[in-house]
């Protein structure tokens, strides 16, 4: 397993230039369903020289119902991650959602991720900085790409300069997203990696229902247009059978599209490293 110390590195490791990828379910719903869905990815990844994060929430903190599914257990969901990570020998990053749970859940992961609804919830930036993890803050939905130089500052004001933002769409009316790209190289200017959160870009929130909507046929152009405009890494949630998922199904990318995905985004990003050369 990389070090604390080499997580930064390792996202840059890739000989090719190639972009880094955070993947994994929405939720850890159980053991083997992480197990396969990392072990499926993971392969894809070491084939096409992708630097792979598996990516899980041990719980759900922000769901549009009471009655929404929200963990196994977050004891029983840490233990699967560190299973995963061990398994695997590849990094793996979580959602944490208040002060409290940074030193918990660092003792299980590498990347600790602000969701972002939390973006600006200083205490909780500065709790995870405190743990020496890389930190992924998520740009809120309602934040312009400029305003997020704040938060990156109070994690290295923290004492951490590990940190990454995440780019996840915008708030567009009420049951809408949408992604300005120019938001990616605006990110860019704070010296930190930047990711584009492809499939939660996709999603239609506040539906009647009361359970989130998505787009996931726009998965590989939104995918496209963010390695066009520069993005370091790509965050998507998988899951063998999206119906069926516990959270968030209606935006995931199904598992056996990943490798066809992944593929021709390698060949893209190997184009624009040569354009920008």
């Amino acid at each position: 397993m990389k070090s604390i110390d080499s997580i930064s590195d390792y996202l840059a490791s890739s000989s090719t230039g190639n972009f880094f990828l955070l993947a994994g379910p929405c939720v850890i719903e159980g053991e083997q369903m992480a197990l396969d869905i990392a072990g499926n990815v993971s392969e894809i990844c070491k084939r096409l020289n992708i630097p792979y994060v598996f990516k899980g929430s041990y719980r759900k903190a922000n769901r549009s119902r009471i009655d929404s599914f929200t963990g196994i257990g977050d004891m029983e969901a840490l233990e699967i991650l560190k299973k995963v990570r061990n398994t695997f020998s590849i990094p793996v990053v979580t959602d944490i959602h208040s002060a409290e749970e940074a030193g918990i859940a660092a003792d299980y992961v590498d990347i600790l991720q602000i969701p972002a609804f939390l973006c600006r919830q200083t205490d909780l930036l500065v709790a995870a900085a405190s743990t020496g993890k890389m930190i992924n803050i998520k740009k809120g939905q309602f934040l312009s790409p400029e305003a997020m130089k704040y938060a990156v500052q109070k994690v290295i004001d923290a004492g951490n300069e590990q940190v990454a933002l995440t780019e996840r769409g915008v708030t567009f009316g009420y049951q809408d997203l949408i992604v300005d790209f120019r938001g990616i190289p605006e990110m860019k200017k704070n010296g930190c990696p930047v990711i584009l959160d492809v499939t939660h870009s996709l999603q239609q929130p506040n539906q009647t229902a009361g359970v989130t909507g998505g787009r996931p046929d726009m998965i590989e152009t939104i995918a496209r247009c963010g390695i066009a405009a520069g993005a370091d890494g790509l965050f998507m949630e998988t899951h063998p059978e999206p119906s069926k998922a516990k959270s968030d199904g209606a935006n995931m990318l199904r598992l056996d599209l990943v490798s066809g995905l992944l593929e021709r985004l390698t060949i893209l990003r190997e184009t624009i490293n040569k354009i920008n050369k």
